[in-house]
């Protein structure tokens, strides 16, 4: 943590930490932390080549019933950058991946897959009030590239949006960009197919919002353009940026290789503009920053009526969000770059990163997170809590955690020299993180703890430990 100041909103990070080009510090999987960067829930995966992506906390609406509840969702599978590709033409691409949904006792509702032939993609899982989800699946389509520049035995990489029935599992919309873009308005030549095993990744879609009449929200970093689309009639109702604009720009309102475009209110828009780069090797456009867009449709015109820059300045060469809090802040997950921060509401403006910078932190080593959150989470594992107990300087020590747990406030230490024979040694020990240390006299050499939360109630016993020397 670099800055940590009054004002941030409430809630925990968010983050799905790994690493590229360089060996990641600790696991990857997905992380849950405070502010101190302590961390609250942490899921490791088995591997640093898996990864997830799009870790946050969305409103699960149940198909059938109409109830809600408050789930965790997130991507999982293999990221590489720049995406390589084996078998082309017409063979299967990696990465691929799918979806998770968990409840709040961290436990599996829902694994989602994409449909007929292309495959979960990271940059977006989103959920819908009509108990279906929205998400990115892409494949790569055997394409004679030599009119754009490439290969005559190439492919393109085809992007498409799919909603799934989270009930069934059917496919109830799909959106193909192949269907109704012409590649020719990329900002990535064909030519990049030569170094990713034959595949244009011309579109790159990575995001996707729905607005309140229905229609979406999609960002094409290589297109450096966002659409808005009619769900009920598939038509594009305009573009923002690219070759083909619908608008003109105010200063400072231009965006380039931009992610994780979302609706606002009073026809604002919100982005990352990563402002960098074509990779592997690109000269950034411009800085990095969050940027909020006020669209006037009677003139036509972008202008930009925020910006939230970081000191240093930063040059993100891929991923990246804006999130907007419940308490107007911006919440900024830097994307490649290794930070992540929040803003008070009127931002600050390039060379003035540190203008309203109300929280900011950093990720270990070379560690990055595709997007970063703030958000509310009440976690209440199905699982008990951990216990340990060893011997230090001739003392008992005993170490408390709980995974995942939002209410834990104190350990209570219970002791004996049997099982069947415990007794309280410690009644309420504060917690001080992640793990509690707590040292008593008694020798054990069994020992329990048990979770308590802000009222002293008793929330779950761990299983009993004996002591290590």
């Amino acid at each position: 943590m670099t800055a940590h100041e009054p004002g941030t909103a409430r809630g925990k990070i968010f983050v799905g930490p790994y690493a590229i080009g360089a060996p990641v510090v600790g696991q990857t999987g997905a992380l849950i932390s405070d502010n101190s960067g302590d961390p609250v829930w942490f899921r490791p995966l088995p591997s640093p080549d898996l990864q997830n992506a799009d870790f946050k906390v969305q409103t699960y609406h149940h198909p059938r019933t109409g109830k809600t509840q408050p789930v965790l969702t997130w991507w999982q599978g293999s990221i590489a950058i720049p995406p390589t590709y084996t078998n082309l033409p017409g063979g299967a691409p990696e990465p691929g991946g799918c979806y998770y949904i968990y409840d709040n006792h961290y436990r599996l509702l829902k694994t989602v897959f994409a449909h007929h032939g292309f495959y979960p993609d990271e940059h977006e899982f989103l959920l819908t009030r009509r108990g279906t989800a929205l998400f990115i699946a892409t494949k790569p389509v055997p394409m004679d590239l030599t009119p754009y520049g490439g290969p005559k035995d190439g492919a393109i990489l085809d992007s498409e949006i799919q909603e799934v029935d989270l009930e069934t599992g059917k496919l109830v919309f799909s959106w193909d960009l192949l269907d109704h873009l012409d590649p020719a308005e990329s900002e990535v030549s064909a030519s990049d197919a030569a170094t990713s095993g034959g595949v244009w990744d011309a579109f790159h879609l990575n995001s996707i919002d729905e607005g309140p009449r229905g229609e979406l929200l999609i960002s094409l970093r290589n297109f450096w353009a966002i659409y808005d689309i009619s769900r009920r009639t598939g038509q594009i109702r305009w573009q923002l940026g690219g070759k083909e604009s619908d608008f003109t720009f105010s200063p400072d309102a231009d965006f380039y290789w931009q992610h994780d475009a979302r609706f606002g209110p009073d026809g604002k828009i919100s982005l990352f503009d990563d402002g960098c780069c074509n990779q592997p090797d690109g000269t950034p456009e411009q800085e990095s920053h969050g940027l909020v867009l006020d669209l006037d449709f009677d003139d036509r015109r972008a202008t930009a009526a925020r910006t939230y820059y970081h000191q240093p300045p930063l040059f993100s060469a891929s991923q990246g969000n804006t999130q907007t809090l419940s308490n107007g802040n911006k919440f900024i997950g830097w994307g490649q770059s290794s930070y992540y921060s929040e803003y008070a509401n009127a931002g600050n403006t390039e060379g003035n990163g540190s203008e309203n910078l109300l929280y900011d932190a950093k990720l270990p080593g070379s560690n990055i997170s595709y997007r970063a959150f703030r958000n509310k989470w009440v976690g209440k594992p199905y699982y008990p809590p951990s216990a340990a107990a060893k011997t230090e300087n001739g003392h008992s020590v005993v170490y408390a955690s709980w995974n995942g747990s939002t209410q834990t406030r104190a350990w209570r230490v219970l002791a004996g020299p049997d099982p069947d024979s415990l007794s309280v040694v410690e009644r309420h020990a504060e917690r001080t993180g992640f793990e509690t240390a707590i040292p008593t006299d008694d020798p054990g050499p069994y020992f329990q703890v048990k979770a308590l939360d802000k009222e002293g109630r008793v929330l779950k016993s761990s299983d009993i430990v004996t002591l290590a020397h």
